[in-house]
């Protein structure tokens, strides 16, 4: 079992940055992979980004790539979402999800466990 508590969400301008903090309970953490994924009002689910057990070369959407990092350090059981260059079409609640499927998948039912939400909102 793993639970999931995000933070780091707010309020920020166009063109900002914002840090999204996962940190996880649970012995096994180093085995899950990890993703974030969000959801805007009125819209579906969407995937961020993932990052297996290992940490090593993230997976990116197109949407968020180049501005966006994922970085996760196993000691904290902790991941990190680093969001630079924020634009309005970023606001959404985010959600940290773990997996015990292997590599980096981007569809939210392989994921078993999922954190509760962290609101970014990026004004114009």
């Amino acid at each position: 079992q793993v639970q999931l508590v995000e933070s780091g969400g707010g309020l920020v301008q166009v063109g900002g940055s914002l840090r999204l903090s996962c940190a996880a309970s649970g012995r096994t953490f180093s085995s899950y992979g990890l993703g974030w994924f969000r959801q805007a009002p009125g819209k579906e689910r969407e995937f961020v980004a993932a990052i297996s057990w290992s940490g090593v070369t993230p997976y990116y959407a197109d949407s968020v790539k180049g501005r966006f990092t994922l970085s996760r350090d196993n000691a904290k059981n902790t991941v990190y979402l680093q969001m630079n260059s924020l634009k309005p079409e970023d606001t959404a609640v985010y959600y940290c999800a773990a997996t015990v499927v292997r590599g980096m998948p981007r569809r939210g039912y392989e994921y078993n466990y999922w954190g509760q939400g962290t609101q970014v909102t990026v004004s114009s």
